[in-house]
Formats: C-alpha cells, sequence, structure tokens
C-alpha cells in the first residue's frame, strides 16, 4: 500500500514530507512504547504512535521506519517536526485512535510485525 493511500484512508494531515507521498508501506508497528518499536521493526514499517517527543522521530531513525503517524489527535511541537524534516521521515496525524488504525489497515491487506 502506498502512504498516499493510507493518508486518504485515515483522514490523515501531513506534517513532513513530500504531498505526494510516493511510500511504500507494507508493514506496521504500533505502540506508544519506544522499546517495542526499536524491538519490533525491521525496517520500512510505518510506525504508529501517539507519543509527540522528540524520542519517536529519534525511534523512528534508528528502527529505519518508513514513516511515523500519530494517533488520536496529537501532533508533535515544531522541534520535533523540524527534526523529522532533518532526517526525512515523512508525518502524518490522524484524529483516529491506534485501535481503529490498526484494524482499517490490517482489513486492507497490511499486516503488523512481531
Amino acid at each position: 500500500m502506498i502512504l498516499r493511500e493510507i493518508k486518504e484512508l485515515l483522514g490523515c494531515e501531513v506534517l513532513v514530507g513530500n504531498p505526494d507521498l510516493e511510500v511504500d508501506v507494507t508493514d506496521v508497528v504500533a505502540s506508544d512504547g519506544m522499546s517495542e518499536i526499536l524491538a519490533f521493526a525491521r525496517s520500512k514499517e510505518l510506525m504508529i504512535t501517539g507519543l509527540t517527543n522528540i524520542q519517536s522521530i529519534r525511534t523512528a531513525d534508528i528502527a529505519g521506519v518508513c514513516a511515523v503517524l500519530y494517533c488520536r489527535g496529537k501532533v508533535p511541537d515544531k522541534r520535533v517536526l523540524d527534526f523529522a524534516r532533518d532526517k526525512n521521515i515523512p508525518v502524518l496525524a490522524t484524529s483516529m485512535g491506534m485501535f481503529e488504525i490498526c484494524g482499517i489497515l490490517y482489513a486492507k491487506g497490511l499486516r503488523g510485525v512481531s
């Protein structure tokens, strides 16, 4: 699935990244625990979290995820978004909850990592 399709499907706002979002997403990793993201992400997954501090983008960078999606209407501050821009990590946000997002993406064929 292409990140642009996920944006449209979940009604996301693009906070950082190229508006065309031509990024291929094959798997999803979802957690507010950054240690779980680091333990289970293999690389190139979509990372879903509600944690909006700088650590979320640092974790995304180390884990090599393809994009970060903030859930529950949360939006990080400018410093976090600037850091994501510097690292070339697309950042999206939606008002949906994590459980709902995961269910929708699972129904569309995306799978989690474990």
